[in-house]
């Protein structure tokens, strides 16, 4: 991996690392999407399996089947170990605690002047579309990432999308996750066409209010191109890891954390910001030895050479500061200098943050109950992971008594009559007067 010293790079190369504008390439494969949403709005089931005809070269999905049935389920528990199973139960048991952590107080209210309440109550969103990918490995853990929180919000109706494989079944994998967490209404369809189709429904697919998980750059840009159309979590770039590492670290563990980041995708970003020269070369050294054994070794050289770093800093504030300006999707700090909360105290920005050498990324990927389902391309600088927050949303409500009415009404009417809005002057006034009478 390349070594460089942040102080020496030039304005030009650090906002070059900062911005990492990969996501420009969505503007290549716009054109084509905006057709296929177009085709999927119009023809719906046909589209969709009509692509996969030319797809695959033969026909795998047909008006009947692209509903994942009772007996697919079935086959599919006979398809994985018990080792997997149990892995995936005590996934959903830590995902499913974290997540129940997360929710607010059902209603509140508080009495800001006599006789005047207002307040809040949550509720949650009545359908959800959960995207599954499917691509280049199945992803039963991102079932689990994007289900979970919807459950526990209360959501009633929840849809899964994920693409078949060339035998027209949904990977056995995923559909044991999503079994697992009883969502059973799963869809055969993948890519632009499954964003489409959540985003305004087929003959077999149900519309949603909402849809949410990751994907490549085709969901990217669906779900870009519908966001007026239907909500969406947010635009997820390629994954990414800052490390933040002295000299206490252990330079083949944090080779392993940064090779497996970028074994996601050649679009994938691996850096490490260290103070210890010493750590930066024989971690150099080690992700060498790691990427000439690893299966995935193409993808993994790929995303190195295109999008990987190492940074050498002259303390770990300065480290903190650049990881700050980065916000990657994963944060990890392996700091003998610093203290839990010293470290949290001093990350504004990041996706999620892992401490210390026993945490790696993988753990929060599958089994620690955090979600994995992260703001990427510098967003989380401005919202955090997939959350129960969403999956609900808040109403607020008020109530206001005749004495209260008599308090604040005729600030109301002012404030009205000051931006020229008579009768919502008006509206007020006349209950003033009727009180008076």
């Amino acid at each position: 991996m390349k070594i460089v010293r942040l102080e020496e790079l030039t304005t030009s190369e650090y906002e070059r690392i900062v911005r990492r504008e990969k996501l420009a390439e969505i503007d290549n494969v716009e054109v084509k999407v905006r057709e296929i949403i177009e085709r999927v709005r119009k023809s719906g089931n046909r589209e969709i399996i009509s692509f996969y005809e030319k797809f695959f070269g033969r026909k795998i999905i047909t008006e009947q089947n692209i509903e994942v049935s009772e007996e697919e389920f079935e086959k599919a528990y006979s398809k994985v170990n018990e080792e997997f199973i149990e892995a995936i139960k005590e996934a959903y048991r830590n995902i499913e605690a974290f997540h129940k952590a997360q929710l607010p107080k059902k209603i509140w209210v508080t009495n800001v002047r006599k006789g005047v309440y207002v307040g809040r109550i949550w509720k949650p969103i009545r359908s959800v579309g959960i995207y599954v990918p499917g691509g280049r490995a199945p992803y039963p853990s991102t079932a689990l990432m994007a289900s979970i929180p919807a459950k526990v919000a209360g959501v009633k109706k929840i849809i899964a999308c994920t693409p078949p494989m060339s035998n027209g079944e949904v990977n056995p994998y995923t559909l044991v996750a999503l079994d697992t967490v009883g969502v059973r209404n799963v869809f055969k369809v993948g890519g632009a066409h499954a964003i489409a189709a959540m985003a305004y429904g087929t003959e077999t697919i149900p519309k949603v209010d909402k849809i949410v998980g990751p994907g490549n750059i085709w969901v990217t840009t669906a779900k870009k191109l519908l966001s007026t159309v239907v909500s969406i979590d947010f635009i997820a770039g390629p994954s990414e890891i800052v490390v933040i590492a002295d000299e206490s670290a252990n330079p083949r563990k944090v080779a392993l954390d940064l090779a497996a980041q970028a074994e996601h995708d050649p679009l994938s970003s691996s850096i490490l910001v260290t103070t210890s020269k010493k750590l930066a070369e024989k971690v150099s050294r080690e992700i060498e030895e790691i990427v000439r054994k690893s299966p995935r070794r193409e993808v993994i050289e790929k995303s190195l050479k295109n999008n990987g770093l190492i940074v050498l800093v002259k303390n770990i504030d300065e480290a903190l500061e650049f990881a700050n300006e980065y916000a990657p999707e994963h944060l990890e700090v392996i700091s003998s200098n610093l203290s839990l909360l010293e470290i949290l105290e001093k990350t504004e920005n990041a996706g999620a943050v892992f401490i210390g050498e026993n945490t790696p990324v993988a753990l929060g990927d599958y089994i620690i109950g955090s979600n994995h389902i992260l703001p990427t391309e510098g967003q989380a600088k401005v919202r955090g992971g997939l959350s129960v927050y969403d999956f609900i949303k808040f109403i607020d409500f008020q109530y206001v008594t005749e004495q209260g009415l008599r308090t604040i009404g005729k600030y109301a009417v002012t404030i009205a009559e000051a931006e020229g809005f008579h009768e919502h002057a008006n509206s007020v006034k006349e209950r003033l007067t009727a009180k008076r009478e």
